[in-house]
């Protein structure tokens, strides 16, 4: 009898906490690949400084002025350009988030509520057998 009712206990608590696991789980996941993508982001960014630091040391005269000039033009526009991309990526990530976790609620609601109408059916079984034994009593009586 006691191991049942630990049974239930044990199995009641791994379904309530269940959501929560996957929630957060859910949760990591998507801040290890925000994330990740950061870093890279960070890495192309910080390349492409590096090599307009490079281009900018081997100015020697007008013409080279110039010509970093322009391709300081071209690199900024390169810049805008990735940095439109990166935030476009980030944006699906945060939709995708959105979505997965409104899945979740929704499971997690779904699931609830079908144990509530269990739970309700079988208490209302049980609230019956007794009415039936005590009408049944006062019948033979």
């Amino acid at each position: 009898m006691q191991d049942k009712i630990m049974d239930a206990f044990n199995t009641q608590t791994r379904q309530m906490f269940e959501p929560m696991r996957q929630m957060n789980s859910l949760m990591l996941n998507n801040m290890e690949k925000l994330t990740q993508y950061q870093l890279e982001a960070m890495k192309r960014y910080s390349q492409m400084g590096t090599e307009r630091i490079r281009s900018a040391t081997e100015i020697k005269d007008a013409e080279s002025l110039r010509d970093f000039g322009t391709k300081q033009a071209e690199m900024m526009n390169e810049l805008s350009q990735q940095m439109q991309e990166d935030a476009r990526v980030m944006g699906e990530m945060s939709l995708q988030f959105k979505s997965e976790m409104e899945k979740l609620f929704s499971e997690a609601g779904q699931k609830m509520s079908e144990q509530a109408s269990s739970a309700a059916t079988s208490s209302a079984a049980k609230s019956e057998q007794p009415a039936k034994a005590s009408s049944q009593a006062s019948r033979k009586n």
